[in-house]
């Protein structure tokens, strides 16, 4: 029988907590060796700040953007605001902004800072392919990334990468342009090809670590909302043959139309690319292998009382 809210998961809790905290570590040693390697603490903390901040209170508008999503009122759209406006009520929550995506790759994502300013957008791909209680269950997987605030945590988490990704771009560029000589500088420091080059060494290290740190914050989080979904809908085994439905109707779609939706992998329901087998992609993946996801979905039936 559903719960009257979203589950709390303490496993989940620990991991971000733990995530946040390693990433704050890994951005203070970020800040302090491109200090020491020349630049201006004043420039480092203007542009890590400022990246934290416009990703933390943007990130609702940029992906609606990035993905050419509306939001969508109960006029224009009233079966799917029926929808969350029963989910909402049943997990005692908030109701977010609702947007729709014009794409036929089959999805549905959830963004930004808090349930205040959160959006839970499906794609037009989507509505076609499930029916009602489909539908129901996808939702509910997404409101749960809001209700347990894991959206805002993976926005704040992946901020560090871009401003990394940024700063590697931009010391190869200058070291392309400045010239790769060596020696020194007129003042007796490191010529400025050379601090570019150690820019772009600590920011790749930062990128790296922040990356691995968030896409296994990324592969958990899923499992935890497929389980927040299954026990508040009560209905587990209609979640599963939704993600079978569309994972396997991803292959379907145009490699074009993937391709530009695979940036947003860490947020949709399903990845618009995913590899089978054990291989060192898993370490990368956003998500975890359908096949677990599937297992655990099982089991929750199993305890349910539902079979298999």
């Amino acid at each position: 029988m559903a719960g009257s809210k979203f589950r709390p998961d303490r496993g989940l809790t620990v991991r971000m907590v733990t995530t946040m905290g390693l990433l704050a570590l890994v951005y203070v040693v970020f800040v302090v060796a491109l200090v020491v390697v020349g630049m201006n603490i004043v420039l480092v903390l203007a542009l890590v700040g400022g990246f934290a901040l416009l990703s933390y209170f943007t990130s609702d508008r940029i992906a609606l953007f990035s993905m050419g999503a509306r939001e969508v009122s109960p006029v224009q759209a009233p079966e799917l605001h029926g929808t969350i406006d029963r989910l909402c009520a049943l997990a005692d929550m908030a109701k977010p902004r609702v947007g729709i995506a014009d794409t036929d790759v089959p999805n549905a994502f959830a963004t930004g800072r808090s349930e205040k300013a959160a959006v839970v957008c499906v794609t037009t791909g989507l509505l076609r392919r499930l029916d009602g209680p489909e539908l129901e269950a996808v939702l509910a997987h997404e409101l749960s990334h809001v209700a347990h605030r894991d959206v805002a945590v993976m926005t704040v988490a992946g901020f560090l990468g871009i401003v990394a990704g940024f700063l590697t771009q931009a010391g190869l560029r200058f070291a392309a342009f400045g010239g790769m000589a060596g020696g020194r500088s007129d003042n007796g420091g490191p010529a400025p090809a050379v601090v570019a080059l150690l820019v772009v060494l600590v920011s790749v290290v930062a990128w790296v670590l922040s990356f691995l740190l968030t896409r296994a914050l990324s592969r958990y989080r899923e499992l935890s909302a497929d389980r927040a979904a299954a026990y508040l809908t009560g209905r587990p085994s209609t979640l599963g043959s939704a993600l079978i439905k569309i994972t396997g109707d991803m292959a379907r779609v145009p490699t074009r139309d993937l391709r530009q939706a695979e940036p947003f992998n860490a947020f949709f329901f399903a990845p618009a690319f995913s590899r089978k087998g054990f291989n060192v992609s898993r370490l990368v993946a956003t998500h975890p292998p359908v096949d677990q996801r599937l297992a655990q979905l099982s089991e929750i039936s199993r305890q349910l009382g539902q079979g298999s």
